[in-house]
């Protein structure tokens, strides 16, 4: 195991029987196919070859793509995986999403979850890794997150292409009797060579579905690709430009009628009583209802239309109870800052003898210091919603979601159905960002439609319900301690972060009965699995109870841990008098494929060069989801004004399916991060959040935005994850080019607390 992957006993113990029960149950169930869901929906004269791939007779190709389309590319990018096998092109293809099914099952966003180094492939890891593939499959979870959706499709959507193409052939060449090995494909039809004869995919479809072919077609090496690696056209991009209604909130079905919902803003609070007597007399409302789930407690509106709805929210009177951690900001630092200077937790990272390292260091050779980060809120552009409909004991639900299966069943829970009787329709996503794996909002939208006899109920939540009412990013606390050398370079490393934990958070909202237990490696991700070879490095992670609802928010602890880890980095650099690329270098020597990205940015940057008078620059690296990122940005200062000119990402990311896809997501990644990084803070009021819109949770605005150069590298063994590679990086990056430009340290986000940005 390399050093960068050491855990302790207690960390692996519990990876290691989750693993160990899936390896028990044995390959074989591993192995067995899920069923296929197609077969039972195939219209007439369509013919289902997998759960990815059907033809019909008269023409269309369809492709299932599994996974939630939120802007990353995926209905382009795991379309050309089914295609570059099939031979077709992208314009003889229609897309759709799939419904939900155990045969859609995201096996990998599981399988990479072990608490290891993603570049740690020693034999024992790899085990582990199989053994969580195979619990991936018992839990048959369809998700969309983790930057998993390439990497779980990359294998299983081109053998889908390609069993196609060899049954088309089959078929063809019993017609023609001749091998089917003669025969070539291409733009959706079979060639005999020998004759020039050819049939298209659609005359032979219906038939061919019916030939059991028992080979193992081979894939074809990516010497051979026609669409992958390519930047191929977005086969989203036109309804998107031409406004087409793609989205959740677009849905429009006969006799529907709108909702929304005002739920306690005390979170986790419940509702003492409501009046409805004026909300009820005014015009175009319909229906005030009770909702009382486990997920909030409030009321919701059934009316004529989604404004009719949002007046009459607003003059319900209702009397809330208060939370039941009605916490303030200082007494969720006070919280933090207690689990930080205890003793508990688990250590993640353990090697050496850090404590010895630091028994007998010189004062001035030690390095100290504290971060913080903020809660955040997820702040998609469009806001919550879903649309639903109960009739005759059968649920249909309309929602921008990331997780069909999850949100199937809560949904048929609410409605006291089985899941057989409950259809999730996915539509694109306005921005996901880990929020829309949660249940709530389709939640809610069931109840109402059980409330609207036999209509589809469109449910919208307000901008302000949604801001006040979403699952935050945790904030944290990082300790950090590093010993320096006589070279400069740290000796050892302790790091100790405290968070809440977002398992524990979440678990309870999807599974009422349960809790979560053991380690959360998310805590200290981005801090424990970095290439940096240090002889004594620690790194422990401390659960915080807070009490407030948490959620995966875009590289969950990536986003924060490559902050703090990154941050001290240039802190270590700066103190022993090493140039922070400098640093890297050396101390990830033996990682060249993280040496590769390092320096291609810092010749991007021109790292060594001149800069200009008035500015300033600052690196950092963080590898997430498999992915080698480095970035530096630039800043400049203009009459006290702290102004974001540029910021160039280097990264490995082993095989980019669609150079223009990884390129358009480590841009948004990048970005997403730099406005964190700057402006975005959720505080807490006796429990309540009190950011409510836009005007007070700043993201940031497009002249604010800085020029963006990218390099996408190729060397990295492994294909990694793009979608949400880029943000880590960006938030040190910039806090490190402001100390470079005006000396001053800033160790709490966001930067905007401190400095005044142009």
């Amino acid at each position: 195991m390399s050093r960068a992957g050491r855990i302790t006993r207690r960390v692996f113990l519990g990876t290691a029987g989750a693993a160990a029960a899936g390896l028990a149950v044995g390959y074989y169930f591993y192995r067995r196919p899920f069923p296929n869901p197609l077969e039972a929906r195939a219209a007439d004269g369509e013919a289902v070859f997998s759960p990815f791939v059907k033809i019909a007779a008269d023409g269309p190709i369809t492709i299932i793509v599994p996974r939630a389309e939120m802007g990353q590319g995926v209905t382009t990018t795991l379309a050309a995986l089914v295609a570059e096998e099939l031979d077709v092109r992208l314009d003889q293809i229609a897309v759709e999403h799939g419904p939900a099914a155990s045969a859609y099952a995201n096996i990998g966003m599981l399988q990479d979850a072990v608490p290891f180094p993603r570049f740690d492939d020693s034999a024992m890891v790899e085990m582990l890794r199989s053994g969580m593939g195979i619990v991936g499959k018992f839990l048959a979870i369809q998700g969309t997150g983790g930057s998993s959706s390439a990497i779980d499709a990359f294998e299983r959507m081109r053998h889908a292409g390609a069993l196609a193409r060899e049954a088309l052939k089959a078929e063809a060449a019993r017609r023609w009797n001749v091998e089917a090995s003669g025969l070539t494909t291409a733009s959706a039809a079979v060639t005999n060579p020998a004759t020039g004869e050819e049939l298209s995919y659609a005359e032979l479809a219906v038939d061919a579905a019916s030939v059991a072919y028992s080979g193992e077609p081979g894939l074809r090496p990516a010497s051979e690709w026609k669409l992958l690696g390519r930047a191929q056209p977005r086969l989203d991009i036109e309804a998107k430009s031409t406004g087409a209604p793609i989205f959740g909130i677009d849905v429009d079905l006969p006799d529907m009628v709108y909702g929304t919902v005002r739920m306690n803003p005390a979170l986790g609070g419940r509702m003492r009583g409501f009046d409805a007597a004026a909300a009820e007399a005014m015009p175009g409302v319909l229906k005030i209802v009770e909702i009382d789930t486990h997920l909030g407690h409030g009321v919701g509106i059934i009316a004529r239309s989604t404004w009719h709805a949002f007046r009459a929210a607003e003059a319900v009177a209702i009397e809330w109870e208060e939370a039941p951690a009605a916490l303030d900001d200082a007494a969720v630092w006070e919280r933090l800052e207690q689990a930080v200077s205890g003793n508990d937790g688990s250590t993640f990272r353990d090697d050496g003898d850090v404590d010895t390292a630091f028994a007998d260091a010189p004062r001035e050779r030690i390095v100290e210091a504290e971060y913080r980060v903020p809660f955040l809120a997820h702040a998609t552009l469009e806001p919550m919603n879903a649309t639903a409909r109960f009739r005759d004991g059968n649920l249909h639900v309309w929602a921008p979601n990331q997780a069909p299966t999850l949100l199937r069943m809560a949904c048929a829970r609410e409605a006291g159905i089985d899941q057989d009787r409950c259809t999730i329709h996915t539509t694109s996503l306005g921005g996901g960002f880990g929020r829309r794996l949660e249940t709530d909002y389709a939640v809610y939208a069931t109840r109402l439609a059980m409330e609207a006899g036999g209509r589809p109920v469109k449910v919208t939540w307000t901008r302000e319900e949604d801001t006040t009412h979403d699952t935050y990013r945790p904030a944290a606390i990082g300790r950090f301690k590093a010993r320096l050398g006589a070279d400069g370079l740290p000796q050892a490393l302790d790091m100790k972060i405290a968070s809440p934990s977002i398992i524990a958070s979440m678990l309870p909202r999807l599974y009422p009965s349960l809790s979560a237990m053991g380690a959360d490696a998310a805590i200290v991700d981005g801090s424990y699995n970095q290439p940096y070879t240090i002889p004594d490095y620690r790194v422990a992670g401390i659960k915080a109870d807070i009490g407030l609802p948490l959620g995966f928010w875009r590289s969950v602890g990536n986003s924060y841990n490559g902050f703090f880890h990154e941050a001290f980095m240039d802190e270590v650099a700066t103190a022993g008098g090493v140039d922070p690329v400098e640093l890297r270098r050396r101390l990830m020597a033996n990682y060249p494929t993280a040496l590769g990205v390092v320096e291609k940015v810092a010749e991007m940057a021109d790292w060594s060069g001149e800069t200009a008078p008035n500015r300033a620059k600052g690196f950092a690296f963080a590898t997430s989801f498999g992915s080698w990122v480095a970035e530096i940005v630039e800043v400049s200062e203009d009459s006290g004004r702290i102004r974001v000119e540029n910021i160039w990402v280097a990264a490995d990311v082993g095989t980019a399916l669609d150079p223009g896809i990884v390129e358009a997501q480590l841009m948004s990644g990048a970005l997403f991060g730099l406005s964190a990084a700057m402006f975005e803070e959720i505080n807490f009021d006796a429990g309540r959040a009190v950011q409510t819109n836009f005007h007070d949770y700043e993201p940031l605005r497009i002249h604010q935005s800085p020029k963006v150069e990218i390099a996408i590298l190729q060397a990295a063994a492994k294909m990694g994850g793009v979608g949400e590679v880029g943000t880590p990086p960006a938030a040190p990056a910039l806090a490190n080019a402001i100390f470079a430009l005006t000396g001053e340290r800033i160790r709490r986000l966001p930067l905007a607390r401190e400095v005044v940005f142009a």
